[in-house]
C-alpha cells in the first residue's frame, strides 16, 4: 500500500512539473499540431490533478487513520459528481449515481422529474411535489401517495390545507390508535397499491427507457438523459393507451 501511494504521489508531482513547464514556456513544442495536442493534454492535467489529490487525501484518511466517514468523497475521476446511494437495507447493494425523483399522475403518466445535485431528505420533497402538481393541473390531487420516507406531520397538514382529500403516506414510529385505524382503511391500502405501481413504473423505466445507466457525461448530461427517459415513457403510455388488451386463453389439448 505504501509503495502504491508513493508511486501515485510521484506521478502527480511529475505531471505538475510538466504542466508548469508547458505553462511557462520552458518546454517548447515545435509544430502547430503538437501545440494543439499539448494544449488539450494540459487542460486534462489541470482537470484531473485536483481530483487525484482528493483521492489521495481520502485514501490516506481511510487506510491510515481509519476514517470511514470522510466528507466530500470522490467515487469517479471521470464523473466527479457521482454519489454513493444506499437504500437503507443491508440486502440492497450500494449504487452510484444521482438521486432522481419521478412524479407520476394517473394512468402511469410522469408529470415531473428531478435530478438532485445532493441527495435531499425525502421529507423535504413532498410539498414541492404537491406544488408542482398544482402548477400543472391547476388544482391539488385528490390522493397523494408516497412511501414512509416522505412522512411528517407537517407534510400531512400542508397537503390537507392545500385541498388534498386523501393523504396516503405511512407514518413512522409508534402509531397512534387513529393512525393505526386510518392505515387499515380500504382507501389507504388502495393508495399504497398506487404507490407500489409507481415503484413498478420506475423499474420499467430503468429497463425499457434506459434509466438504469446514464450514457451522457456530466450533470447536464444526466438531466438530459433522464428527461429523454421520461419522454420515452410518456410516449409509450400514449401509444398504448387505446391498444386493445390481448386475451390469454388457456392451452387446450386435442383429444387423441
Amino acid at each position: 500500500m505504501l509503495d502504491a501511494a508513493q508511486t501515485v504521489r510521484s506521478t502527480v508531482r511529475d505531471a505538475e512539473r510538466v504542466g508548469a513547464e508547458l505553462l511557462s514556456g520552458t518546454r517548447k513544442v515545435p509544430s502547430e499540431r503538437g501545440r494543439l495536442v499539448v494544449a488539450g493534454a494540459r487542460a486534462e492535467l489541470e482537470r484531473f490533478l485536483p481530483l487525484v489529490g482528493r483521492v489521495i487525501a481520502q485514501t490516506r484518511a481511510r487506510v491510515f487513520k481509519g476514517d470511514l466517514h470522510y466528507t466530500d468523497k470522490l467515487f469517479s475521476l471521470f464523473e466527479s459528481h457521482t454519489e454513493a446511494i444506499r437504500k437503507g437495507k443491508a440486502s440492497k447493494p450500494t449504487e452510484f449515481g444521482k438521486l432522481v425523483k419521478i412524479q407520476e399522475a394517473e394512468n402511469q403518466f410522469v408529470v415531473d422529474y428531478q435530478v438532485y445535485e445532493r441527495r435531499p431528505d425525502d421529507r423535504t420533497l413532498a410539498i414541492p411535489s404537491l406544488e408542482t402538481h398544482q402548477q400543472i393541473f391547476g388544482r391539488p390531487p385528490y390522493l397523494l401517495a408516497a412511501d414512509r420516507g416522505f412522512w411528517s406531520h407537517r407534510n400531512k397538514q400542508a397537503a390537507k390545507t392545500a385541498g388534498v382529500k386523501k393523504v396516503c403516506i405511512p407514518a413512522v414510529g409508534k402509531l397512534s390508535a387513529e393512525q393505526h385505524a386510518e392505515q387499515h382503511q380500504r382507501w389507504f391500502r388502495r393508495g399504497q397499491r398506487v404507490r407500489a405501481g409507481c415503484e413498478g413504473r420506475i423499474s420499467v423505466m430503468k429497463r425499457r427507457d434506459g434509466l438504469a445507466r446514464c450514457l451522457y457525461r456530466g450533470p447536464d448530461g444526466m438531466q438530459r438523459w433522464v428527461g429523454w427517459g421520461v419522454v420515452s415513457n410518456n410516449l409509450w403510455v400514449l401509444i398504448t393507451a387505446d391498444r386493445p388488451q390481448r386475451k390469454h386463453h388457456p392451452a387446450t389439448r386435442r383429444p387423441p
